[in-house]
């Protein structure tokens, strides 16, 4: 019989009430991810290993390997707990694997077994794997096959593939934030790595109308619903808002260079507005220090306290080949996006913009009753599962 092992890293140093609510939350969303897959199947929980038994345990293991606060999956063979049933099994996996001249290691783990050692296993499979393959030779420290055997009290294991999870804590388990999601490259990124630590996301999109690139809210949508895609089962909402009438504003002043930083001061105010209606705890944006110039600390020290609400940036200190390589992995990454520039953004805008010239120019302009109006134009979409739908 197969079943999948699903490993889990730090929730196992929480407190046990805590680590008890982490689990439950994770493996309801693991049952999520599987029945949005069609899988049928049964999820039992152990200390240290969850293990899922169903007709298609290896689908299961690549569908619950995509879910936050899973370290990795395997497809196990479930055989007895004793040195006898694990060593023959081991040497099954073996004779598909290991050919002459290769090199081996196996990694025993007991727990809840007596009448052995991990050491004392490790080496009675290693021995009968070299019965039967004698050519192979013990190398552990880089092999080039590893078997794993694990002797617990609910049965013995032998596995030897490890599918990544993506780590981090079980969705869910922390509070709701709102990110700020464009189409670009960053804040999806942003998104992703606050959902794997937990937290509910809401998405808030500012659409610049006719200031924004003809591809700009297919891309948003895109984005949108390839996240959904880490949360399945669960549906993530989407808040559009028009920005048209600020940009007209901004663009009516005589000074352009301080375009960008009014820009995100206002994007902060809406943001605030929208998450204390829905008693979000915090903002989360892609800014990244010294990206661009809006993200400059002195820019940054003069557009942050627009925001009435926590800002979390998670790339603050990342280069841009690492996000990049991050949105590769999550499958947020456009290499060909379209037409999404900005219109608005001046040719030399400013890396340090003073506080007193930006208050001025927000009073100039009505910052605060834009930001009103512009939270009534609000349009909601959902997605779940990668699928968008537009909701209000």
């Amino acid at each position: 019989m197969e079943a999948v092992m699903i490993r889990y890293g730090e929730i196992f140093l929480k407190s046990e009430t805590v680590k008890r609510r982490y689990i439950s939350i994770m493996t309801k969303n693991i049952g999520l991810a599987l029945e949005s897959e069609g899988l049928t199947h049964r999820i039992e929980t152990y200390r240290g290993r969850i293990m899922i038994y169903g007709d298609e345990p290896h689908r299961i293991a690549t569908a619950a390997a995509k879910t936050f606060g899973v370290v990795s999956t395997s497809v196990c063979t479930v055989t007895t707990a004793d040195i006898e049933g694990l060593a023959a099994t081991a040497v099954e996996h073996a004779e598909r694997h290991l050919e002459p001249g290769m090199s081996f290691a196996v990694r025993a783990r007991r727990s809840g077994v007596e009448g052995f050692s991990s050491q004392e296993l490790a080496a009675a499979v290693g021995s009968a794997v070299l019965d039967r393959i004698p050519e192979a030779r013990v190398d552990l420290t880089a092999p080039d096959y590893e078997i794993f055997v694990e002797a617990r009290e609910y049965g013995g294991l032998v596995y030897d593939e490890k599918i990544p999870g993506p780590g981090g804590l079980p969705y869910g388990t922390q509070g709701e934030v709102m990110a700020l999601l464009s189409e670009g490259i960053d804040s999806p990124v942003a998104s992703w790595l606050m959902m794997r630590r937990g937290c509910l996301m809401v998405h808030v999109n500012m659409h610049g109308g006719r200031f924004g690139g003809a591809d700009a809210k297919k891309n948003v949508l895109q984005n949108h619903a390839r996240l959904s895609l880490w949360i399945p089962g669960h549906a993530l909402d989407l808040l559009v808002v028009e920005m048209e009438p600020f940009f007209a504003a901004i663009t009516a002043l005589k000074e352009p260079r301080y375009r960008c930083v009014l820009c995100k001061r206002f994007m902060l105010r809406v943001a605030s507005i929208l998450a204390k209606e829905r008693d979000a705890a915090a903002l989360v944006s892609g800014d990244n220090l010294g990206q661009v110039a809006s993200q400059t600390l002195a820019n940054m020290a003069v557009i942050a306290p627009a925001a009435t609400v926590p800002v979390l940036r998670p790339l603050i200190g990342l280069d841009k080949e690492e996000v990049v390589d991050r949105a590769r992995a999550i499958g947020t990454f456009e290499a060909q996006p379209g037409k999404i520039g900005c219109t608005v953004a001046p040719r030399y805008p400013s890396t340090a913009a003073p506080a007193e010239t930006i208050l001025k120019l927000e009073e100039e302009i009505g910052a605060e009753g834009l930001a009103e109006r512009a939270v009534g134009t609000v349009r909601r979409y959902r997605a779940k599962n990668g699928v968008v739908e537009k909701v209000g």
